[in-house]
């Protein structure tokens, strides 16, 4: 069986600029240049760059485009109009999540929907198949773009000198394509971080010099080449889900606390909506928190999460040093009950039972 790891266009970039490689969902990927911690905090005080072209897009073309897609996502298709992108859940009958998405209104009749990359084959399947029968393609364009994240207080800033094209008109949510630094880029005002910033899509193969003009033009004021682990410790600090751990198969949108990313509220079905509505009625079991620990030790996925009588109700998803409280945090699905009666919940790290703080993100902004 071929195990080799796929690469994205900018690998020799990353190589040039010292990273250091990982295998990441079946690529090849940049962990760190220099350190996480000087990563991390680059984007928080000025800004960073992310090769992202690992992740999956799809386009879903033809007349019935729009209303195929507001049976299958959660998020509410008819609000979107040309250049606005809305973030959506993937849902299986039962609820859980396939995956979770941006998706974009391209043209009348055209969507572009951005997936993780380990999900890539599995969504384009899976949206393949709910749309047999309908007036409607979907077409795997992943191959064809490279995306690049540029993220950050100073962000903006930096894009617009090195394009000499202003963003004033460019909200939260929104997409414009420009011709700049010679070629065609998807400018979205989005991002994985908590910092405000862009993702920018265009052809795969100018990726290098892409990478490369908007990383010299901005390094000396203080643009920095991000990894995988920052990414991480940037999305854990925002309070945003990865796949496979505050989002699965097992975890629907409900319990990850995303109901505002689903039009259940509209009475407009997609998959999924009726059983959520049931466990809505129902009452949730469970619940994804966020935390913070007042200790040196990280909190380390499938930890168990205790009650003050020391019994497990529930376990850690994620977990990470947060370079700007300087102390771990993560996140944990706990069972409702526990949090009702408020009890002092605590993480089993080793031998020792280490009290956390539940803290609503974004976790780096939490005051004591």
């Amino acid at each position: 069986m071929n195990t080799a790891l796929k690469r994205t266009s900018l690998h020799g970039f990353h190589l040039d600029h010292g990273a250091r490689m990982v295998p990441f969902a079946g690529w090849e990927m940049p962990v760190q240049y220099t350190s996480i911690l000087e990563e991390h905090l680059a984007v928080r005080q000025q800004a960073g760059l992310f090769d992202v072209s690992h992740m999956g897009q799809l386009r879903v073309h033809g007349p019935q485009a729009r209303e195929f897609l507001d049976q299958i996502l959660s998020c509410d298709i008819d609000r979107l109009y040309i250049g606005r992108a809305a973030y959506g859940i993937l849902c299986q009958d039962d609820g859980g999540c396939v995956d979770d998405i941006i998706v974009y209104q391209i043209e009348d009749e055209e969507f572009f929907l951005c997936v993780n990359a380990a999900n890539r084959e599995k969504d384009f399947l899976w949206i393949s198949r709910l749309a047999t029968g309908l007036d409607c393609r979907v077409d795997d364009v992943s191959d064809s773009f490279a995306l690049l994240a540029l993220q950050g207080p100073i962000a903006i800033e930096l894009f617009e000198k090195v394009t000499d094209h202003s963003l004033d008109g460019l909200k939260r949510f929104h997409a414009t394509p420009l011709a700049c630094l010679d070629t065609r880029i998807l400018v979205s005002r989005t991002g994985y971080t908590g910092e405000d910033g862009l993702e920018l899509y265009f052809p795969a193969s100018e990726g290098p010099r892409v990478a490369n003009l908007i990383y010299e033009s901005g390094k000396e004021a203080g643009l920095r080449l991000v990894g995988l682990g920052a990414r991480d410790s940037l999305r854990l600090e925002a309070g945003f889900p990865l796949y496979g751990h505050e989002l699965s198969e097992e975890i629907d949108l409900l319990t990850a606390g995303l109901g505002f990313a689903a039009k259940l509220e509209t009475g407009k079905a997609f998959v999924g909506s009726q059983q959520l509505l049931k466990n809505l009625t129902e009452g949730l079991r469970q619940r994804v928190i966020h935390f913070i620990l007042d200790d040196r030790r990280l909190p380390r996925p499938g930890y168990p999460v205790c009650d003050r009588d020391g019994t497990a109700c529930g376990k850690v998803l994620s977990g990470a040093h947060s370079p700007v409280l300087g102390k771990p945090i993560g996140s944990a699905l706990v069972d409702r009950t526990a949090l009702d009666e408020r009890q002092p919940l605590a993480v089993a790290i080793r031998n020792d039972r280490v009290p956390l703080r539940v803290q609503r993100p974004p976790l780096h902004k939490a005051q004591g």
